[in-house]
């Protein structure tokens, strides 16, 4: 069990990924919030249940609860950098999940709702995959 906490928690990367996940940490735990809580001009849970069943993701409150919580907890976790691999795999799941169900058919461009924002965000969760959580994070110290 250590030697399997050890290799999710180990990394290579330094400060610069250190930069990248805390701030799109903070991108992911303010949509998450939106979701969940209603925060920063979100629809709260029964808002975004009726938007995802809208769209052919049912149940909708639980695809809500799922989604809001990745972000938000995802999100929380990459601030921290704790648990950032399991944390980078789940919200990169979550992208897919939304480029494919929600902005794939309007292009690639943000200003059409396209899934460009979603893909530039992949690529940071995907980065932090790899890497894991850089320098200064909590998975670096329990790595030793």
């Amino acid at each position: 069990m250590i030697a399997l906490i050890k290799s999710l928690a180990t990394t290579r990367a330094g400060y610069g990924l250190t930069i990248l996940r805390v701030l799109v940490g903070i991108t992911f735990a303010a949509h998450g919030s939106q979701k969940l809580f209603g925060w920063f001009g979100g629809y709260g849970l029964a808002g975004v249940a009726q938007w995802m069943e809208s769209i052919g993701l049912a149940p909708g409150y639980l695809m809500a609860l799922l989604a809001g919580s990745a972000e938000f907890f995802g999100g929380l976790a990459l601030i921290i950098g704790l648990l950032v691999r399991p944390a980078a795999a789940v919200l990169t799941f979550t992208l897919v999940v939304a480029i494919f169900s929600v902005h794939i058919g309007n292009g690639f461009f943000m200003s059409n709702n396209g899934y460009e924002f979603a893909l530039a965000l992949m690529a940071a969760t995907l980065a932090l995959l790899v890497d894991g959580a850089g320098r200064l994070s909590l998975d670096k110290r329990i790595a030793g």
